[in-house]
């Protein structure tokens, strides 16, 4: 028997609006040559969205940071990708809002839901933690035609 190799990292990003850049820029860095480009694009959209969240709705860790870390692996011919973003907390555990189409915000768990396979809230030892899971078949990153992602088509569509 054979375990699917695991990658995973963790970095610790300021708790304001330049931190979801800087996650982005980190995750998209190491995942690049690991899979698919729309996958990619998903899995940055989500990090960006549960990041920017964390920036707007919850208490910083000590230090003013908030804790940012992600795995990827395969299982069969499935990319694997789990993101997980920490902080103090908020006021009130993460829920999807409704919203209208003229709001400004409220949108971020939408997005968050409609790429990932799953996500949750938990406490543990740091602080409060949001994690999303995503899937997709696995295969070498190829551009994609075009341009489109998934991201980009959801987006287009708000």
């Amino acid at each position: 028997m054979t375990c699917p190799a695991e990658r995973a990292w963790c970095v610790v990003v300021p708790h304001q609006p330049r931190g979801a850049r800087m996650a982005r820029h980190r995750l998209s860095t190491e995942l690049v040559d690991t899979i698919r480009p729309g996958f990619l694009a998903d899995v940055v959209a989500v990090l960006a969205e549960l990041v920017g969240n964390s920036v707007l709705h919850a208490q910083p860790l000590p230090g003013e940071v908030i804790r940012v870390a992600w795995r990827h692996h395969v299982e069969g011919d499935t990319d694997v990708v789990q993101v997980r973003v920490t902080d103090g907390g908020g006021a009130a555990p993460p829920q999807v809002r409704d919203t209208d189409l003229d709001s400004l915000d409220g949108r971020g768990l939408h997005i968050v839901t409609a790429l990932a396979t799953s996500w949750g809230a938990d406490r543990d030892g740091l602080g409060q933690s949001v994690w999303a899971e995503l899937r997709a078949p696995a295969g070498e990153p190829t551009a994609p035609p075009g341009g489109a992602t998934a991201a980009t088509d959801l987006l287009a569509r708000r």
